[in-house]
């Protein structure tokens, strides 16, 4: 099965074929739109899972005292924030300014004064090669234009020895709940972001570019296409949610 976000034609947008640019606008515009409210929606559509997600992320990356970690798609901080508190040295890249001004509140907030915040496309990086140890992007490469393009900048940045973690949506594989979770993604989450963000339209898309990601296994093969060696994927929930990793050796 082909990607669709390979082609150098049209790339998926939800449901429909765009142009690249034009994905890349449409998807800015989404998240402009729900940054105030993001987080807020995370615990209303995961019923607060997505907390206990990230924990297990950020476990499974084992942020360590003096590292310099990039978190790509980092925006309003939630993960950033976890690996901040185990000494790493963090710096939090989005394409989007809107949802990076909601996270230095939050930091602020905290009293969080570590983290570099970087306006970043994730396909062409302006960090030099072999700079950090760990890259990790969490619910955001689904969203990239061209997924190898972010593929290939992220082991770009990566010294040797660094390492690659993903956190995102897959298909789940459970019986029944998958055809729960079918009807509650496409029926109720756009009713619940119109009620908490007044945007029904953005969770829309954000649940139709769940449908159009590449599977498990296929997502794998264009990690390692990449370079990466070591892959690994490691389904939660029957692969409702899955946190994918490589190695740069």
């Amino acid at each position: 099965m082909s990607d669709p976000a390979n082609s150098s034609d049209t790339v998926s947008f939800g449901y429909e074929e765009v142009d690249p640019a034009e994905k890349t606008r449409r998807v800015g515009d989404v998240f402009s739109s729900v940054a105030s409210k993001y987080d807020v929606m995370n615990d209303a559509m995961s019923g607060g899972m997505h907390r206990l997600w990230k924990d297990r992320f950020v476990r499974r990356v084992k942020p360590r005292s003096g590292e310099q970690i990039l978190d790509m798609a980092g925006g309003t901080g939630d993960i950033a924030f976890r690996m901040e508190a185990r000494g790493a040295q963090i710096t939090v890249s989005d394409i989007n300014q809107d949802m990076l001004d909601v996270g230095l509140e939050r930091a602020v907030k905290r009293g969080i004064d570590t983290l570099v915040w970087s306006r970043q496309n994730a396909e062409e990086l302006t960090f030099a090669n072999s700079s950090f140890d760990a890259y990790t992007i969490a619910f955001g490469i689904r969203n990239v234009t061209h997924i190898d393009r972010a593929l290939a900048e992220a082991y770009r940045v990566l010294r040797r020895g660094g390492r690659f973690f993903c956190l995102e949506f897959s298909t789940t594989q459970w019986p029944g709940f998958k055809e729960v979770y079918d009807v509650y993604s496409h029926k109720l989450v756009p009713v619940i972001g119109e009620k908490i963000a007044g945007d029904a339209d953005s969770y829309r898309y954000l649940i139709e570019s769940i449908r159009r990601f590449p599977a498990m296994p296929e997502f794998e093969k264009m990690i390692r296409a990449a370079g990466f060696t070591q892959t690994k994927v490691e389904p939660i929930m029957g692969g409702l949610v899955a946190i994918h990793s490589g190695w740069k050796v």
